[in-house]
C-alpha cells in the first residue's frame, strides 16, 4: 500500500482545490457474490432523490453512525454473526435473532452508517465467504470453530490487540491480500445502496479508521455523502497518522467524493486528541488546522465506552459531570484521564489556537453513536438493554462482573446516544449536509429534540418553537455556525434561544443549560454553565444555585413517574459579559429528570441487589453542537 507522506502545504492546496472539483465516471467492478438480503432490495437514482420535498426550516432525523457487525474481527470474537442487511432490517423496524433472541427496535430509525473496522474487513471476508480467497486458511478455520470464550479473548489479544495497539501495525498471517479488502468494501457498499430508501432511510457508507498507538484511542469512523466510494479504504495498517488519513480523504475528494471523519472516545486518547502538536512531534501549524477542520467537523460525544463532554474528576463546578464517566477505562492499557481528553476542553484548546493561528483544528459539533459490536444499530433502551459486546455481556452476571476485552468493565458501559441532525430532506445528501454544516446534535438515548439559534438581532422572548425557529434562521444562525453579524462596534451582546421537545414515549425535561467557553486577554481557558429554563417554578437560592428538580425514581421496581418536570422548554439568555474582543463558543445541554440507569433494570428484573459502585439512576440528556464567536 501506498504510503501517504506529503509535504503538507501541497495537501492543504489540494484540499482547497478538490473542494469544488466535479464527479467523474466510478470505475467499474466486478459482482461479489452474497447472501440473499433480509430487506427488501432499493436502488437509489438521482431522480428519487431530487423527487424528495425539502423543508427549508429543517426536519429532526434520528440515527446512528458507529455499529459494527460480523465484519468487524472483534465483534466476530464476541460472538456477532449480524451481517450489513441485517443491521439495516434492524434499523428500520425489522426482527433480527442475536443469541437465540428475537430482537425488533421499538422506533425505526430515520439513517445510519455501518462502521467496521478497516483493519480487518478483508480477514473477515476471507472468513465469511465460502470459496473466497483464504478462506480454508487454518488460522480461519479455527477461527470459525472457537466456542469458548477464554479461548476467543485469547485469540484477540494474540492477533488483534498487539497489533491494533502497537505503533507498527500489520496484518494477521491469515491475511489473504488487498484484493479481500475490495471485495468486502464491495460487499458493503452494495448493501447501503440495497437498503437506502431516499425519503424514507438512508444507508450511508462508512468504515472505521482505528488508530490505537500504545493504546490511545484515536479512531475515525469516515462518512460519504453520496453512492460515489473508492474501490478500497484505508486503515490503521496502512497510515498511523491522522494527517496521512486526511491526505488519502484529498486524494478521495480530488476523484470526486466527498467524505469527513469523525473522531469518538477522546476519553481514553491518552491527552492525544485534542495534542499541541503534530503526530510527528512539530508544532500545530496552520496547515495542519486547516485540514482537521475541512476533515473533521463533528467528533462523537457519547458511546458504549462512556461520555466525553466532561468528567466530574476535572468539573467538580458541574453538578451535571459525573455521567457515565467510564472509570473503568483507566485500568487497561495505562490510560488515565487528563482534562485535554474531554471534548469541552478540546473545544476551549481549539478557541486558543484559533487566537493564535487563525484556525480552529478542534471546531467540533455533536455527534452520537453508539459503537455496539452486536451489529445492532443504536439499541438505545436503558430498560432494554442486553449488553453492546456479544458473549462478553450478553447475560446479567457477565454485565455486572466481566471487563470487555481490557477496555472496560461492563457495568460502566453506557447504552450508547443517538445522532441527531436537522436535516432538509431524509436522504444521503440532506444528512451528510447537515452533518458537515454541524447542525446536529446528540442525546444519550431519548429522542430529545433541541433547537438552538444565537444572534445580535435575536428576540428575546420566542413564542413558541415555530417561532424560535422563523426568526432564528432569518435574525440568527443556528447550532454549528459562527456569530456573524452586530460586532463591528464591538458593543452588542449577542442572544441565545433554545427550545427542548422530550421524547414523546420518555421522562420529562429538568432544565435547558447554555455552556460558554471563552479566552480571556491572558489567554486562560475560561467557561460558564447558564440555567436558561427551567420545569416547576423553582428559583435560583442566594448563591445563584437552581435547586434540584426532584426524583421519581422507585429503586425496587426501577419506575419512576413524570408528575415533575416539563414536556417542553423554551427560552432564551443574551450573553450580557460578552467581549467582542475574545473567542467564544456557546452550545446548549438538555437536562431530562432522574431514571432508573440500565444496571437498576437489570438487577430488578433479576432479583439482585443494586450494584453499590454504579449510580442506580442516571439524568439523559442532549447537546447541541456549538455557536462560535470569532472577533474580526
Amino acid at each position: 500500500m501506498k504510503q501517504f507522506f506529503v509535504k503538507k502545504k501541497a495537501v492543504l492546496a489540494a484540499s482547497i482545490t478538490i473542494v469544488l472539483a466535479a464527479c467523474s465516471q466510478e470505475k467499474s467492478r466486478q459482482p461479489v457474490e452474497e447472501k440473499q438480503p433480509t430487506t427488501q432490495a432499493f436502488t437509489q437514482t438521482k431522480e428519487d432523490a431530487s423527487s424528495i420535498t425539502m423543508n427549508p426550516n429543517r426536519d429532526a432525523f434520528f440515527g446512528e453512525t458507529h455499529v459494527h457487525t460480523a465484519y468487524s474481527l472483534d465483534a466476530y470474537l464476541g460472538g456477532t454473526r449480524l451481517t450489513h442487511d441485517e443491521a439495516y432490517s434492524y434499523a428500520q423496524g425489522g426482527t433480527v435473532t442475536l443469541a437465540g433472541q428475537q430482537l425488533t427496535r421499538r422506533h425505526p430509525l430515520d439513517f445510519i452508517a455501518i462502521s467496521d473496522h478497516a483493519e480487518y474487513i478483508g480477514e473477515m471476508y476471507s472468513a465469511l465467504n465460502e470459496g473466497a480467497l483464504g478462506y480454508d486458511d487454518p488460522l480461519l478455520i479455527e477461527l470459525r470453530t472457537l466456542t469458548d470464550l477464554n479461548e476467543r479473548r485469547k485469540w484477540f489479544i494474540k492477533y488483534v490487540v498487539s497489533s491494533a495497539r502497537s505503533k507498527t501495525p500489520t496484518h494477521p498471517p491469515f491475511f489473504a491480500g488487498a484484493q479481500t479488502v475490495k471485495s468486502a468494501w464491495q460487499l458493503m457498499s452494495e448493501a447501503a445502496d440495497r437498503n437506502n430508501k431516499p425519503g424514507v432511510f438512508t444507508a450511508l457508507k462508512a468504515f472505521e479508521w482505528s488508530a490505537g498507538a500504545g493504546g490511545a484511542n484515536l479512531h475515525r469512523n469516515v462518512i460519504f455523502r453520496g453512492d460515489k466510494v473508492p474501490e478500497s479504504v484505508i486503515s490503521y495498517v496502512d497510515v498511523q497518522r491522522e494527517d496521512d488519513l486526511w491526505q488519502w480523504m484529498t486524494e478521495q475528494e480530488a476523484a470526486g467524493m466527498q467524505l469527513f471523519a469523525i473522531p469518538h472516545n477522546s476519553n481514553a486518547s491518552k491527552g492525544m486528541m485534542f495534542p499541541d502538536v503534530q503526530p510527528d512531534g512539530s508544532p500545530i501549524d496552520l496547515e495542519y488546522a486547516q485540514l482537521r477542520q475541512h476533515f473533521e467537523p463533528l467528533i462523537e460525544m457519547m458511546q458504549t465506552k462512556g461520555n466525553s463532554e466532561v468528567h466530574r474528576k476535572f468539573w467538580a463546578q458541574d453538578e451535571f459531570a459525573d455521567f457515565e464517566n467510564a472509570d473503568s477505562i483507566q485500568n487497561s492499557s495505562k490510560r488515565s484521564f487528563l482534562k485535554r481528553n474531554f471534548v469541552r476542553e478540546g473545544l476551549k484548546i481549539g478557541l486558543a489556537f484559533e487566537q493564535k493561528l487563525g484556525v480552529n483544528p478542534f471546531k467540533y459539533g455533536t455527534i452520537g453513536g453508539s459503537d455496539d459490536h452486536n451489529g445492532l444499530p443504536s439499541p438505545v433502551a436503558e430498560d432494554n438493554y442486553i449488553g453492546s459486546h456479544g458473549d462478553e455481556d450478553n447475560t446479567v452476571l457477565a454485565r455486572r462482573e466481566s471487563n470487555i476485552s481490557s477496555w472496560i468493565d461492563a457495568k460502566d458501559l453506557s447504552i450508547g446516544s443517538l445522532a441527531g441532525v436537522w436535516a432538509t430532506q431524509n436522504t444521503r445528501e440532506g444528512i451528510w449536509d447537515a452533518m458537515k454544516r454541524r447542525e446536529t446534535f446528540t442525546t444519550s438515548g431519548p429522542r430529545i429534540k433541541v433547537r438552538f439559534f444565537g444572534g445580535t438581532e435575536l428576540p428575546a422572548t420566542p413564542k413558541n418553537g415555530n417561532e424560535l425557529v422563523t426568526q432564528g434562521y432569518a435574525l440568527g444562525v443556528p447550532m454549528g455556525s459562527d456569530l456573524n453579524s452586530g460586532f463591528s462596534s464591538g458593543t452588542k451582546s449577542p442572544t441565545f434561544t433554545v427550545h427542548a421537545m422530550k421524547d414523546p414515549q420518555g421522562a420529562n425535561l429538568d432544565r435547558i443549560q447554555i455552556i460558554k467557553g471563552w479566552v480571556n486577554k491572558n489567554g486562560e481557558l475560561k467557561e460558564d454553565i447558564i440555567d436558561v429554563v427551567w420545569s416547576d417554578n423553582r428559583s435560583n437560592d442566594e448563591n445563584g444555585k437552581l435547586s434540584a428538580v426532584g426524583n421519581t425514581v422507585d429503586l425496587t421496581t426501577a419506575q419512576y413517574k413524570n408528575t415533575i418536570g416539563a414536556t417542553e422548554l423554551i427560552g432564551s439568555w443574551t450573553d450580557k459579559n460578552f467581549n467582542a474582543a475574545q473567542h467564544a463558543f456557546y452550545y446548549a445541554r438538555v437536562i431530562e429528570i432522574p431514571t432508573p440507569r440500565w444496571t437498576t433494570y437489570d438487577a430488578v428484573r433479576s432479583n439482585m441487589p443494586l450494584l453499590t459502585d454504579i449510580p442506580a439512576i442516571i439524568q439523559e440528556r442532549a447537546w447541541t453542537s456549538p455557536i462560535w464567536y470569532k472577533p474580526k
